[in-house]
């Protein structure tokens, strides 16, 4: 399908005259072969020689709907127009085939020493062979026209999508620094030698979003090592305040996903759940890979007397890009247990590179942001 919307010879300007020769050459042969069939007077070669010399009479009436009525008056929703165009045309073409076979079809045949000549005036059969051979280029020229139509819109709606993502992760990246640079900021304020190990991990964070996070794919290993980075940085913000569970099951390496899908929902464990707890919060997050699908669920305790509110930002976009990127191919289900929040998502992995450990590529990007080794905490 792909082959015939795009291809050359059909749609570019350069082959015009070549393809007019070629449907004009197509139409002789088929129309000769009909008059052949239907018994009328006279060989093959010579209705494609009566034919060739129609054609003239065929262009003149048809190339005036070819490309006017279907371009500027069909294609623009001008129906009602276009059909009288249509019937108004339809009438001048009685005129228009009686008039060429007396001046010129029948005169040129005579000069020719032809027999078996069409009479003058006007004949039921000239003109259904003239308003036929009419109706093919129309036709054709009006699924053309369409085709290109539906190309222009279906790139619209991609460069549209395009647009809408690269928003989205625009989003996505300002409100996460937000809430990492405060964790940051609370530790440079008293002077804590941590903050250089901590800035160290922000880095790694900031090159994974300035870079990896512009491809459509990344590394799912790095993904969940960045998530594993994040963690790291609310411990020290939280200490021994707060209850940390984190679990990676199956085979993550050669795994692509789209970025930044699994972080929002971690960056909202912290912010709205255990920041928000008086007592010692909780935390738990569960990774698997099976069978090319990858099972995400993160849970946190919280205040169960905290007023209900829309989903923040982070989860907003991330419906938007699942929707987007894996239509079909996802499940997100969000829960309030009153003192537990959950989600749990399903996205089915459409990329994977089977030699990624022993390719020297994938090395070499899995060499270019250092996170920690996703395992124990």
């Amino acid at each position: 399908m792909n082959s015939f919307l795009y291809n050359e010879f059909i749609f570019s300007p350069r082959y015009r005259i070549w393809r007019h020769v070629l449907y004009w050459s197509f139409h002789i042969a088929l129309w000769a072969a009909f008059w052949v069939v239907m018994d009328a007077p006279g060989s093959y070669g010579r209705h494609v020689l009566n034919m060739a010399m129609w054609i003239p009479a065929f262009i003149l009436f048809s190339y005036p709907l070819v490309y006017i009525a279907i371009p500027y008056l069909l294609l623009q929703g001008k129906v009602m127009q276009f059909f009288l165009l249509v019937m108004a045309w339809g009438a001048a073409g009685l005129y228009i085939d009686s008039e060429y076979r007396s001046y010129v079809l029948i005169p040129l045949q005579e000069a020719m020493g032809l027999t078996n000549i069409l009479p003058r005036g006007p004949l039921a059969f000239c003109y259904l062979c003239m308003t036929t051979s009419a109706a093919s280029p129309m036709i054709i020229r009006f699924f053309k026209l369409w085709t290109l139509k539906q190309n222009d819109w279906i790139y619209a709606q991609q460069e549209k999508i395009t647009a809408e993502l690269q928003l989205l992760k625009a989003q996505v990246h300002p409100h996460f620094l937000f809430n990492t640079l405060n964790n940051i900021y609370s530790y440079s304020l008293e002077n804590s030698p941590k903050t250089p190990g901590l800035i160290l991990k922000l880095s790694s964070l900031l090159t994974y979003m300035l870079y990896d996070c512009s491809s459509h794919e990344v590394w799912l290993e790095k993904e969940i090592g960045i998530m594993k980075n994040y963690i790291d940085l609310e411990k020290e913000r939280y200490g021994n305040k707060i209850e940390i569970s984190w679990n990676v099951e199956g085979d993550i390496k050669g795994q692509l996903i789209a970025p930044l899908l699994m972080l929002p929902f971690l960056e909202n464990a912290f912010k709205h759940g255990t920041s928000e707890q008086t007592e010692k919060p909780s935390l738990h997050v569960d990774i698997a890979i099976k069978h090319h699908k990858l099972h995400c669920r993160i849970s946190n305790s919280k205040n169960e007397y905290m007023a209900k509110g829309p989903c923040g930002i982070g989860i907003s976009n991330v419906r938007q890009r699942l929707a987007f990127i894996y239509p079909g191919l996802h499940e997100l289900s969000i829960y309030d247990e009153g003192d537990f929040f959950i989600v749990s998502m399903m996205v089915r992995l459409t990329g994977y590179i089977a030699d990624y450990v022993t390719s020297p590529g994938a090395q070499a990007v899995a060499r270019t942001v250092p996170v920690s080794i996703p395992g124990a905490n």
